[in-house]
């Protein structure tokens, strides 16, 4: 069972950073043998990054649907990111080679991704009675009291 935080709590992390969307879109389903290599590479590539966390993944989380996927991830950096995704030695290059090898721009497979940069004082967050969420789970949790008891607040104490 997961831990329920019973009170309002907010996510701070230090200093900047990045969040990451990652997602594929199934667009032909009966062509199994085109899509499920896709959908296996991301648990091969978020274990990878699990066990090194010095390639710069503090959390990801996955929301699955029938033809749409998508990874809610957040990185140290952009650095971090790009040199996982350009690294010859990561599991990332071999499943985009791989992509590319086998379906291309033929439509059977969407994938796509969008990079936020992030930065102190640009963000802000309110969590209640969930679990450690999202940011929330990269970062620290602090109570959504006093100096970040609202949105604005909040926003405003990310940069203390």
């Amino acid at each position: 069972m997961v831990d329920i935080l019973d009170r309002r709590v907010c996510a701070e992390l230090e200093g900047d950073f990045v969040v990451f969307l990652i997602g594929m879109r199934v667009n032909k389903p009966w062509k199994v043998w085109k899509w499920a290599p896709v959908v296996a590479a991301m648990p091969r590539m978020l274990r990878e990054l699990a066990l090194q966390p010095d390639l710069g993944l503090l959390h990801a989380r996955g929301h699955f649907g029938l033809i749409n996927n998508l990874v809610v991830q957040y990185w140290r950096s952009f650095e971090h990111l790009e040199a996982y995704a350009k690294s010859a030695t990561a599991a990332h290059l071999p499943a985009w080679r791989d992509f590319n090898r086998a379906v291309g721009s033929n439509g059977d497979v969407g994938i796509w991704h969008e990079t936020y940069l992030i930065s102190p004082g640009r963000y802000e967050s309110v969590y209640n009675n969930m679990p450690p969420f999202g940011l929330g789970a990269a970062g620290r949790l602090k109570d959504a009291v006093a100096v970040r008891k609202d949105a604005r607040q909040r926003l405003r104490a990310t940069v203390d």
